[in-house]
């Protein structure tokens, strides 16, 4: 069985000699479940599909949800873990076994928390949005999710990363008229009128915004380009696909609002192909400030969309702190500091026991 009291560089090495690949939770969240059940206290404890939920009923005048995921994207030869020095390696060792270890340790070592606590350790994260675990359990069990700030164990480099930015895919559509490349002239290059998008995006100036002491900087990239026929035709059609990372005090409409301002004028044509709302970071909250105070200022944006987009929506002010460098994510070195599975300990045990 786990040993949700042990160090939680030790729980986190354990965590990652199970395989747990999207849609293969099975046997960890077996393992979490029966660990929650045996060695902890006070918790009401629910199974969901993959998931586990854990909550205790304290009374206290705020409730703190710590969300986890427990699946991996596909192992590398990169389990079981093992230890070089400083650094945990392993699948899934930063993105997000050692914060999923640190949650569950806390669970199983503060006796008597100054917030109730919520754990939420699910499945079907690193796949795509339908599956995710989160979005069922919303679905089936939304009392769970019901929090004054939500906590993410996704890897942060031991800072508090408030919220998260939005992102949008729109693909951008040129038409032309097919003709031989020997006799061009005759032809309209679609390939040739994305020069002018991509000159905008060259000249894009990217807004920079401060919400809540946090600067999000926004991004317009050119993310793939499609076209041509054959060697020797002028191609008809061509298209390219811009990927928008907005500010969460953007909403997804004007977030397109803003693409179609970019390219205004342009003989293109604009078709949305999915978004996500970001998350507003909510540190005024007085859960949320407690948490800051707790990593002494330790906060900046977060860049990129998590699942705290997730809890903003039920408008729940969320952040992602967990240990482990999210630029290591998924490569087959992917490693974890141990300290800095040490010091998000620390730190949550100062917020949840204060």
């Amino acid at each position: 069985m786990l040993d949700l009291r042990a160090d939680p560089i030790a729980l986190t090495a354990a965590l990652v000699d199970i395989p747990s690949e999207s849609r293969d939770e099975a046997r960890i969240a077996d393992e979490v479940e029966a660990a929650l059940r045996e060695q902890t206290s006070g918790f009401e404890i629910v199974r969901n599909g993959d998931a586990v939920l854990a909550r205790t009923h304290f009374g206290r005048p705020s409730r703190v949800l710590l969300a986890g995921h427990l699946d991996t994207v596909p192992i590398a030869d990169n389990v079981p873990s093992r230890r070089d020095g400083d650094h945990l390696f392993g699948c899934g060792s930063s993105d997000m076994k050692s914060g999923d270890a640190v949650f569950l340790h806390l669970a199983a070592t503060v006796a008597e928390p100054v917030h109730d606590v919520t754990l939420v350790m699910y499945d079907c994260e690193e796949i795509e949005a339908s599956a995710n675990g989160l979005g069922r359990i919303e679905r089936e069990l939304p009392d769970w999710l019901a929090a004054d700030v939500a906590i993410l164990g996704e890897p942060s480099g031991g800072y508090i990363e408030a919220g998260c930015q939005g992102t949008m895919r729109v693909l951008i559509s040129a038409a032309g008229t097919r003709a031989h490349s020997a006799r061009s002239w005759l032809g309209d290059n679609a390939i040739h009128k994305l020069g002018a998008v991509l000159d905008r995006l060259a000249g894009y100036e990217a807004r920079m915004v401060d919400i809540d002491g946090c600067i999000y900087r926004e991004g317009l990239s050119a993310v793939r380009i499609d076209g041509g026929v054959a060697g020797n035709v002028i191609p008809d059609a061509a298209s390219l696909t811009v990927n928008f990372r907005f500010a969460p005090d953007r909403s997804p409409e004007a977030a397109l609002a803003h693409v179609r301002e970019v390219f205004d004028g342009l003989d293109v044509t604009l078709q949305q192909t999915d978004v996500a709302a970001g998350a507003l970071p909510g540190l005024h909250h007085p859960a949320a400030a407690a948490l800051v105070e707790a990593a002494d200022g330790m906060v900046r944006a977060k860049y990129g969309w998590t699942d705290a987009a997730r809890f903003a929506a039920l408008g729940i002010p969320a952040v992602n702190y967990g240990p482990g460098d999210p630029n290591l994510a998924h490569r087959r070195d992917e490693r974890v500091s141990v300290g800095q599975i040490t010091t998000v300990t620390q730190t949550l045990r100062r917020y949840l026991a204060a």
